[in-house]
């Protein structure tokens, strides 16, 4: 239990450190790196859409995170105690969390990277934290591979290109010939793209489990659940105002379960 509190604090910790380094990669080395073209007419140039971009995906993969820690899922007070108590909550849709040390709403599963348990309150803004994270990485990745591609003039048109470059990298960064910075990016190359990959893969497990209506805690359990159309399974995650909350980080509004919290 010692070692899964002390992960509980140091996964939000690393995921902010890489959304910083990220942060400051696109500020001072990609950026810069495409001002340099005096042909782009000033209102569109590949820098300021670059920008504006990757400042749209990281504020909704940011906003939707802070989202995600705020509205945690509803603490059953009437649940807690003894396991006579905990005995009388449905087990199809409560859960104990010994991480968090409460019984949880339509439990998931554990979140260690938001230190936070994933629930009915906050699922939906999981799923887009989950999104975005995926598409600023990967698209990072490519704004990397763009940059490394100028300043050392390799070629990615070759499908294994890429595979090999970090040991080609590793060998040349030993003999001097590429430096740190440079190796730097290579190194969060590899990065990005294995979260960008593993976030994806995360946020098409749990639509497919949204549209059958499931949870990953009653799928681990083996609880069976109702069938119900998948139209209304989505719409009891995502609301009615699904596009507006696509667009901008917001609360999960619209919901057939917010509004019965509200009654």
């Amino acid at each position: 239990m010692l070692a899964l509190r002390l992960l509980n604090v140091v996964a939000p910790a690393y995921f902010l450190c890489i959304s910083l380094v990220t942060f400051v990669l696109q500020l001072f080395l990609f950026l810069p790196s495409m001002r340099e073209d005096p042909s782009a007419a000033r209102l569109f140039s590949p820098a300021l859409l670059h920008g504006a971009f990757f400042l749209f995906l990281s504020t909704n993969a940011l906003g939707n995170y802070v989202l995600v820690i705020q509205n945690s899922p509803d603490d059953l007070d009437a649940c807690q105690g003894t396991a006579a108590r905990r005995a009388l909550c449905p087990p199809p849709s409560t859960h104990f969390c010994r991480v968090c040390a409460r019984v949880t709403l339509r439990h998931d599963h554990h979140c260690f990277f938001t230190g936070n348990c994933i629930g009915s309150r906050n699922m939906r803004n999981f799923i887009l934290f989950c999104l975005y994270t995926s598409l600023a990485c990967l698209y990072s990745m490519v704004a990397g591979v763009a940059y490394i591609s100028a300043v050392l003039s390799i070629s990615f048109a070759h499908p294994l290109a890429f595979l090999t470059l970090l040991p080609t990298s590793i060998s040349q960064f030993f003999s001097g010939a590429v430096l740190g910075p440079e190796m730097f990016v290579i190194l969060m190359l590899y990065l990005w793209f294995a979260i960008g990959l593993a976030c994806a893969g995360f946020c098409c497990h749990q639509l497919l489990l949204i549209l059958r209506g499931q949870t990953r805690h009653q799928v681990r359990k083996g609880v069976a659940v109702r069938a119900r159309p998948w139209r209304k399974n989505l719409q009891e995650v995502f609301g009615k105002r699904w596009l507006l909350g696509l667009l901008v980080p917001m609360f999960n509004v619209g919901s057939d379960s917010s509004k019965q919290r509200d009654k």
